[in-house]
């Protein structure tokens, strides 16, 4: 049985337990996980489709597809081989596991399956709705030209490295971020295995890098970096590289079937991710990985924690239980991660580039990058909680 039910409050507007605001994977992994739990969750999208505007590469790591069932059939090749290389793009180092590392997952159909899922579960959806704004627990939506309020028990901000909802929740906001841009290519011939090429040169992607994820069915050419930095801004750095980037098989290069940008949160989780009145996940909670500037995993992981504390306060009614979601807890496990994010912030020569590659190229390097980009590690768990009753 449902704790609310979906009619008008006694002004007219509607009601519901939790209002997601987002359906990324976040918002969409969280709002399936309450529906599951027996809660009314309404979630809307200022997309009309999800197949639009994608941001992310797409890339999920091992520990992501053995912990979470993805569908297999919107998942690339497996990936176990990456090539980095210095600026100039010679002498790269190569490293290959011996376990599948990543596979790029086909966004477009991954987000319907997923909103599939969730609408399965009893989540009410809304595309093409845009977040209005907040007087007390009542939230202001706007889609298709008219305007609407919902009364929410909780809310959930989903809604990405700029979200609206943290603002109004006086919750932390992001504010180290780099800016990206990529293009997908259709593929096919290639005579190398699924690769992942990474060019390390800050005259091109600065504080970041440059990037070709080849699986054979489709080529991820991507840029990113510190939106200050770039010396003639991301556009053209995007179309230097893609004229000559590795990987990518000779000929003439299609169209891009898809272009992709926006930001990236690199500043580690947030500290302050909930209130009383809601909480924040995905790329709005910072659950991006400082160094990779991976969220995929974190953005899974991240919902699953937050969707258990929800489900606490809302069988319970005690809104104190969203005190437990603190996001500086959790940021003690990202402090190797923040430490290795401002090093690569500060390689700002090709010079210096080229000198970190000299170390890279010896065994103790070779086995440190190994560990960085193989490794077991994902997001951080989170302390276990005493149960309401208990407390």
């Amino acid at each position: 049985m449902r704790t609310s039910n979906r009619t008008s409050g006694p002004e007219g507007t509607a009601q519901t337990d939790v209002l997601v605001v987002g359906a990324g994977l976040a918002g969409l992994h969280t709002a399936t996980l309450l529906a599951r739990q027996g809660h009314d969750v309404l979630l809307v999208e200022r997309r009309a489709a999800l197949a639009g505007a994608i941001r992310t590469t797409g890339i999920f790591v091992r520990k992501t597809l053995d912990d979470f069932p993805l569908p297999a059939e919107h998942l690339g090749p497996p990936i176990r081989r990456m090539v980095l290389y210095p600026p100039g793009m010679r002498r790269p180092v190569s490293l290959v596991s011996a376990r599948d590392e990543f596979r790029v997952g086909d966004m477009a159909p991954l987000y319907e399956a997923a909103a599939a899922v969730a609408e399965d579960a009893g989540v009410r959806m809304a595309l093409g709705t845009r977040y209005a704004g907040r007087q007390g627990d009542t939230y202001h939506l706007l889609g298709r030209g008219a305007r609407t309020a919902v009364r929410a028990r909780f809310v959930v901000g989903a809604d990405g490295a700029r979200s609206r909802v943290a603002r109004d929740l006086a919750l932390d906001r992001n504010r180290r971020l780099l800016i990206g841009a990529e293009e997908v290519f259709e593929v096919s011939g290639s005579e190398e295995p699924p690769t992942f090429h990474c060019v390390l040169d800050p005259s091109l992607a600065p504080g970041y890098l440059a990037w070709v994820v080849n699986d054979g069915r489709h080529a991820h050419v991507g840029v990113a970096g510190y939106a200050e930095r770039f010396p003639d801004g991301l556009r053209r750095a995007m179309e230097r590289f893609a004229a000559s980037a590795p990987g990518l098989p000779g000929g003439a290069r299609p169209s891009a079937v898809e272009r992709r940008g926006g930001p990236i949160p690199v500043g580690g989780v947030l500290r302050r991710i909930g209130c009383p009145d809601g909480l924040l996940v995905g790329d709005a909670a910072g659950a991006v990985s400082p160094l990779t500037a991976g969220g995929l995993d974190p953005c899974l992981r991240l919902s699953e924690h937050a969707a258990e504390i929800l489900h606490d306060a809302l069988r319970t009614g005690r809104r104190d239980v969203l005190g437990s979601y603190d996001g500086a807890a959790l940021r003690a496990g990202f402090r190797g991660r923040l430490t290795l994010r401002r090093a690569l912030a500060q390689v700002r020569t090709p010079a210096a580039a080229k000198a970190a590659f000299v170390l890279m190229r010896t065994p103790l390097g070779r086995a440190a990058a190994g560990r960085v980009l193989f490794g077991d590690r994902s997001f951080p768990e989170p302390a276990r909680r005493p149960s309401p009753e208990a407390a």
